[in-house]
């Protein structure tokens, strides 16, 4: 029977609302949403009630290569690096060498245990290895769990910069299952011409976009988002096709352009965020229509061995390997090792192998179902428990937040809030009496009172909330005579 453009619209759309709305259950049951998205797309797939028959691997692997391109690039956009910076060495080398280690350390466990070739467990070992932004922080926000900064920032460089190395990884080994007369230097070879060439790809594009959305001055607004989606698929279109990564590429331009100024910089950020979403739950959608539950009878066992040593082996090996002398105590390093969470990234990388023809392909791919599946459920579901057991797990109201403010005007500066705290020296001090720096302002006071606008006179009170427009250095000094 042959299905109208009209029925698969209104099905796509039916299904990603379904899965919206299921968010508010997977929050009340303090579970990650995107489990929840996964069981959605099982119950509409060809084996749930659903009866939805999908088996077109390549437009399965066309929609993962969109879907990944705007999640890797919103992973850089919504990091800085003012704020990276303190935590870029030991997060660089969790987001390279770390996935290099998990990938062999679960390419090993496969040869010896499970029985795949050297390369085809390196190859399962690359797909799983990297983390999910969106999923581990998804969590921590809907369970309130606030961590120490430095060990946050950590999180979030370390899972939104890790895909583009598993990317990599995953096509090396997939090129070397197809043609084995590869030589080990040849493999490399292309390695470090991925790299190179989507580095650099993604310093000049990343410039030349900054530089674009600042001096074409667009008559209308809503033209600088799709620009920006434009551009995404641009970047890595044209650097896959010079050869470089255009995953890297991508990555680096979404980290360049969250550490520069640009107009509508929070509008954008916003559009992109809620696409990352988007994306995100498409492909756990996607795994489940692709998943067939009859056939998982048979891997339920090896899947759920690789699963539990992935999460207990693997990940907490590659972290302490990788983080050697990164500062953080052992507490810390545990706690990282179990934010492993799985998420999208595994799913579409799964459906390369599948689309090459891969020996394996379908066990591959049933597999990571189940890692991805057991850690959005084991992981994903503990991480606040985990949190407080470990002594990481603070309540407290943060002291200093920046406020998602779009000014209208290009600007160094930024809104902020910074609460005053019941040891604060200015309590009971008149603004005008505060040596503040002619180049900071204070906006607004919200107390328990309600809100007001600030005097000259007006009295500085214990809990105070401070909105503050100022750049980064009036800020790191406004921070230091209010403690």
């Amino acid at each position: 029977m042959t299905i109208s453009i009209e029925h698969i619209l209104f099905i796509a759309a039916f299904l990603i609302l379904i899965s919206i709305f299921s968010s508010k259950i997977a929050t009340k049951l303090r579970v990650p949403a995107l489990l929840i998205f996964i069981l959605v797309g099982m119950l509409a797939g060809s084996e749930g009630p659903g009866g939805i028959y999908f088996d077109n691997q390549w437009a399965a692997q066309l929609l993962g290569v969109i879907a990944l391109s705007y999640i890797i690039f919103d992973g850089g956009l919504n990091s800085n690096w003012i704020s990276i910076k303190q935590v870029f060495v030991p997060g660089l080398s969790l987001s390279s060498f770390g996935v290099v280690v998990t990938t062999m350390i679960v390419g090993i466990f496969s040869y010896y245990v499970i029985g795949f070739s050297l390369v085809e467990g390196l190859l399962l070992g690359s797909i799983v290895s990297s983390t999910d932004a969106a999923a581990v922080f998804s969590v921590l926000k809907s369970s309130n769990t606030n961590l120490p900064g430095r060990l946050k920032r950590l999180l979030e460089f370390e899972s939104g910069s890790n895909d583009p190395m598993a990317v990599i990884l995953t096509i090396c080994f997939v090129e070397l299952i197809i043609n084995p007369a590869l030589s080990i230097w040849e493999l490399a070879a292309t390695f470090v011409l991925q790299v190179v060439i989507g580095v650099v790809s993604g310093l000049v594009m990343g410039r030349l976009i900054i530089v674009l959305i600042n001096k074409l001055k667009l008559e209308y607004e809503g033209l600088y988002p799709v620009l920006t989606l434009t551009m995404v698929l641009f970047v890595y279109g044209g650097t896959a096709m010079l050869g470089g990564s255009g995953f890297l590429a991508v990555y680096i331009v979404g980290l360049m352009m969250g550490s520069s100024d640009f107009i509508h910089k929070k509008s954008l950020i916003k559009f992109h965020d809620g696409l990352g979403w988007l994306m995100q739950i498409s492909m756990f959608l996607l795994l489940g229509l692709l998943v067939f539950p009859s056939n998982l009878v048979h891997v339920t066992g090896v899947g759920l061995l690789l699963s539990f040593f992935l999460i207990f082996v693997a990940r907490p090996l590659s972290v302490f390997i990788s983080l050697p002398v990164s500062g953080l105590n052992f507490k810390e390093k545990l706690f990282t090792s179990w934010v492993g969470l799985r998420g999208a990234v595994p799913i579409i990388l799964a459906t390369f192998p599948l689309l090459a023809d891969v020996p394996k392909a379908d066990l591959i791919f049933n597999l990571v179902f189940f890692i991805v599946l057991t850690s959005v459920l084991l992981q994903g579901s503990t991480i606040p428990v985990v949190s407080k057991f470990l002594g990481l797990y603070s309540d407290e109201e943060e002291d200093f937040r920046t406020v998602d403010v779009d000014l209208p005007y290009r600007t160094d500066s930024k809104m902020s809030e910074i609460i005053i705290s019941e040891n604060s020296p200015v309590i009971g001090k008149r603004i005008v009496d505060i040596d503040l720096p002619q180049d900071v302002l204070i906006v607004l006071i919200n107390r328990k009172n309600g809100s007001i606008v600030p005097k000259g006179g007006t009295v500085i009170e214990n809990k105070d909330k401070l909105l503050v427009l100022t750049h980064d250095e009036g800020l790191n000094y406004l921070r230091s005579i209010i403690k």
